[in-house]
């Protein structure tokens, strides 16, 4: 018990764990975003984990074919549009069953993303080394002790996901497009009577979520390791989809719920390679359940405590 008290000491007194957690938040809070955005406006899209995929690989193969690792990062928005816009057709238009039409969605994430490895890379499994996204050092705020190692030197995407969150508040609850988004999730028939087109309003959720989960998914490649590794994203779609209800459908909400599960990843990490408790090699795996037991703990201690938009999931039906 007392080294497990001075591992975890050590650990929080560690610098490079709050950069690693901030590091660990990031995937997890372009596809939480994500989420907000299109259940916000009524449409559930559990494909997250497989937009993220999409993105992770079309990222790296961009930039493989470019050697331009920000021509990789912003090409994947338009990619998860693209994929997304699927999803959307068939959730809108067609009024089908949302989780069926996002479960296919990730599958056919999986089975492409598998097919593609050895025509375009030569080889199964792990894609070559393509480059990461350079870490870039926030002048004044590097040299602040303890501070400035935790998060004054960091990748820009860092601070782009958490300049989102702002831009998401501001956006649904200070705009006005951002009330139509609510009044479609909340009551569309009522929204619709007033002049709302609720199908386009739908619509921008749902592209709006594909393209932010893609960039969480391109970060996880070229933005933290520099390749693709086959099924990389492990569960940070689904892990998204729980920060984003923690949250309560809401941006801020999301970024903190985001942040206590990058925290739990971080602590994994931490511990399982701390000297202090010298894990044996073959119980090392056993640390990456920590943030799925975090999200079960934490997701069923939630049931009934949080409400999601009274109009989430349900198709709507134009009255002629």
């Amino acid at each position: 018990m007392m080294r497990v008290l001075l591992a975890l000491w050590d650990t929080f007194t560690n610098p490079l764990f709050y950069k690693l957690t901030l590091t660990a938040t990031t995937p997890l809070l372009f596809a939480a975003l994500g989420g907000v955005f299109s259940e916000i406006t009524g449409v559930v899209n559990i494909a997250l984990e497989g937009i993220m995929l999409l993105g992770a690989f079309f990222s790296v193969v961009v930039t493989y074919y470019t050697g331009n690792v920000w021509l990789g990062f912003l090409s994947v928005i338009p990619i998860g549009v693209g994929f997304v816009w699927f999803h959307a057709w068939a959730s809108i238009k067609w009024r089908g069953n949302q989780v069926v039409s996002g479960s296919a969605l990730i599958l056919i994430a999986q089975g492409l993303t598998g097919f593609l490895m050895e025509p375009i890379f030569g080889q199964p499994g792990q894609t070559p080394y393509v480059g990461r996204i350079p870490e870039v050092t926030v002048p004044g705020l590097s040299k602040i002790p303890f501070l400035g190692e935790a998060i004054g030197t960091q990748s820009p995407i860092v601070y782009l996901a958490f300049a989102l969150v702002l831009f998401a508040w501001v956006l649904i609850y200070k705009t006005p497009l951002g009330l139509r988004m609510r009044a479609v999730g909340e009551n569309p028939e009522a929204a619709d009577t007033l002049g709302v087109n609720v199908f386009a309003i739908r619509y921008f959720g749902v592209l709006m979520s594909g393209a932010l989960a893609a960039m969480g998914g391109a970060f996880l490649s070229i933005g933290e390791v520099g390749n693709f590794r086959e099924l990389m994203t492990g569960g940070r779609g689904f892990i998204a989809l729980a920060a984003m209800i923690l949250g309560n459908w809401n941006p801020i909400g999301a970024l903190l719920a985001c942040l206590l599960f990058g925290m739990s990843e971080a602590l994994a990490n931490q511990l399982q390679s701390s000297p202090l408790l010298h894990v044996p090699a073959t119980a090392k795996p056993l640390f990456n359940l920590f943030p799925f037991i975090v999200t079960l703990v934490v997701v069923a201690g939630l049931v009934g405590k949080t409400r999601p938009p009274a109009a989430d999931g349900i198709p709507y039906e134009k009255e002629e």
